[in-house]
Protein backbone atom coordinates (compact mmCIF):
# COMPACT_ATOMS: atom_id res chain seq x y z
CA UNK A 1 0.00 0.00 0.00
CA UNK A 2 3.10 2.33 0.40
CA UNK A 3 4.47 1.57 -2.98
CA UNK A 4 1.08 2.83 -4.21
CA UNK A 5 0.32 6.11 -1.94
CA UNK A 6 3.93 6.89 -3.06
CA UNK A 7 3.51 6.05 -6.86
CA UNK A 8 0.42 7.88 -7.08
CA UNK A 9 1.98 10.99 -5.11
CA UNK A 10 4.59 11.48 -7.62
CA UNK A 11 2.67 10.81 -10.95
CA UNK A 12 -0.25 13.04 -9.57
CA UNK A 13 1.72 16.25 -10.67
CA UNK A 14 2.75 15.07 -13.87
CA UNK A 15 -1.15 14.20 -14.84
CA UNK A 16 -2.38 17.05 -13.19
CA UNK A 17 -0.08 19.41 -15.69
CA UNK A 18 -1.01 17.50 -18.65
CA UNK A 19 -5.06 17.43 -18.06
CA UNK A 20 -4.53 21.34 -17.20
CA UNK A 21 -2.81 21.98 -20.35
CA UNK A 22 -5.69 20.59 -22.31
CA UNK A 23 -8.76 21.81 -19.92
CA UNK A 24 -6.86 25.67 -21.25
CA UNK A 25 -7.42 24.78 -24.99
CA UNK A 26 -10.89 23.12 -24.33
CA UNK A 27 -13.42 25.38 -25.97
CA UNK A 28 -16.16 26.24 -23.18
CA UNK A 29 -19.12 26.91 -24.98
CA UNK A 30 -19.07 23.00 -25.99
CA UNK A 31 -20.21 22.12 -22.24
CA UNK A 32 -22.61 25.53 -22.64
CA UNK A 33 -24.30 24.15 -25.49
CA UNK A 34 -24.41 20.42 -24.22
CA UNK A 35 -25.88 22.38 -20.74
CA UNK A 36 -28.78 24.40 -22.80
CA UNK A 37 -29.95 20.99 -23.72
CA UNK A 38 -31.11 20.33 -20.44
CA UNK A 39 -29.01 17.41 -18.93
CA UNK A 40 -27.74 17.20 -15.41
CA UNK A 41 -23.80 18.73 -15.38
CA UNK A 42 -23.03 15.26 -14.73
CA UNK A 43 -24.42 13.89 -17.90
CA UNK A 44 -22.29 16.98 -19.61
CA UNK A 45 -19.17 15.84 -17.62
CA UNK A 46 -19.25 12.43 -18.37
CA UNK A 47 -21.04 12.70 -21.81
CA UNK A 48 -18.73 15.83 -23.11
CA UNK A 49 -15.84 17.05 -21.04
CA UNK A 50 -14.20 13.62 -20.33
CA UNK A 51 -14.34 12.52 -24.31
CA UNK A 52 -12.62 15.69 -24.92
CA UNK A 53 -9.76 15.36 -22.09
CA UNK A 54 -9.64 11.26 -22.65
CA UNK A 55 -6.43 11.66 -24.80
CA UNK A 56 -5.00 13.76 -22.15
CA UNK A 57 -5.92 11.22 -19.41
CA UNK A 58 -4.16 8.82 -21.61
CA UNK A 59 -1.15 10.88 -21.97
CA UNK A 60 -0.82 10.88 -18.12
CA UNK A 61 -1.71 7.43 -17.40
CA UNK A 62 1.07 6.55 -19.87
CA UNK A 63 3.66 9.13 -18.56
CA UNK A 64 2.88 7.96 -14.99
CA UNK A 65 3.38 4.05 -15.93
CA UNK A 66 6.72 4.38 -17.49
CA UNK A 67 7.64 6.88 -14.47
CA UNK A 68 6.56 4.38 -12.03
CA UNK A 69 8.67 1.66 -14.15
CA UNK A 70 11.47 3.70 -14.13
CA UNK A 71 11.50 4.91 -10.63
CA UNK A 72 13.36 2.86 -8.64
CA UNK A 73 14.08 4.66 -5.52
CA UNK A 74 10.45 5.70 -4.75
CA UNK A 75 10.02 1.71 -5.03
CA UNK A 76 12.68 0.72 -2.62
CA UNK A 77 12.20 3.95 -0.30
CA UNK A 78 8.29 2.85 -0.05
CA UNK A 79 8.33 -0.92 0.40
CA UNK A 80 8.12 -3.09 3.25
CA UNK A 81 11.23 -5.42 4.47
CA UNK A 82 9.56 -8.56 2.48
CA UNK A 83 7.75 -6.86 -0.41
CA UNK A 84 9.50 -6.27 -3.81
CA UNK A 85 8.47 -4.69 -6.92
CA UNK A 86 8.97 -5.57 -10.58
CA UNK A 87 11.87 -3.29 -11.01
CA UNK A 88 13.40 -3.83 -8.08
CA UNK A 89 13.11 -7.86 -8.84
CA UNK A 90 14.96 -6.44 -12.68
CA UNK A 91 17.31 -4.59 -10.90
CA UNK A 92 18.43 -7.17 -8.19
CA UNK A 93 18.67 -9.71 -10.66
CA UNK A 94 20.71 -7.59 -13.76
CA UNK A 95 23.44 -7.16 -11.01
CA UNK A 96 24.23 -11.06 -11.15
CA UNK A 97 24.03 -10.82 -15.08
CA UNK A 98 21.05 -11.17 -17.68
CA UNK A 99 19.31 -14.00 -17.10
CA UNK A 100 16.68 -15.71 -19.45
CA UNK A 101 13.75 -14.58 -17.00
CA UNK A 102 14.95 -11.39 -17.33
CA UNK A 103 14.90 -11.25 -20.89
CA UNK A 104 11.25 -12.83 -21.61
CA UNK A 105 10.08 -10.05 -19.32
CA UNK A 106 10.99 -7.43 -21.22
CA UNK A 107 9.79 -9.21 -24.60
CA UNK A 108 6.61 -9.13 -22.86
CA UNK A 109 6.88 -5.68 -22.05
CA UNK A 110 7.71 -4.75 -25.48
CA UNK A 111 5.09 -7.13 -26.84
CA UNK A 112 2.53 -5.04 -24.66
CA UNK A 113 3.63 -1.95 -25.55
CA UNK A 114 4.07 -2.79 -29.86
CA UNK A 115 0.01 -4.24 -29.36
CA UNK A 116 -1.19 -0.91 -27.47
CA UNK A 117 0.38 1.06 -30.12
CA UNK A 118 -0.82 -1.27 -33.05
CA UNK A 119 -4.82 -0.87 -31.20
CA UNK A 120 -4.43 3.00 -30.76
CA UNK A 121 -3.52 3.27 -34.72
CA UNK A 122 -6.41 1.19 -35.74
CA UNK A 123 -8.69 2.94 -33.51
CA UNK A 124 -7.42 6.36 -34.76
CA UNK A 125 -8.02 5.36 -38.21
CA UNK A 126 -10.92 3.92 -37.79
CA UNK A 127 -12.43 7.20 -36.26
CA UNK A 128 -10.60 9.29 -39.04
CA UNK A 129 -12.30 7.12 -41.79
CA UNK A 130 -15.72 7.57 -39.50
CA UNK A 131 -15.54 11.33 -39.88
CA UNK A 132 -14.74 11.38 -43.55
CA UNK A 133 -17.59 9.60 -43.84
CA UNK A 134 -20.09 11.50 -42.06
CA UNK A 135 -18.33 14.93 -44.35
CA UNK A 136 -19.83 13.03 -47.57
Amino acid sequence: MTVIIGHVTFCVAYVAIIVQLRLARLDASLEEAAMDLGPKPATVFFKVTVPLILPALAAGWLLSFTLSMDDLVVASFTTGPGATTLPMLIFSKVHLGVSPDINAVASIMVFIVATGIALGTVFLHRQEKKKQLELL
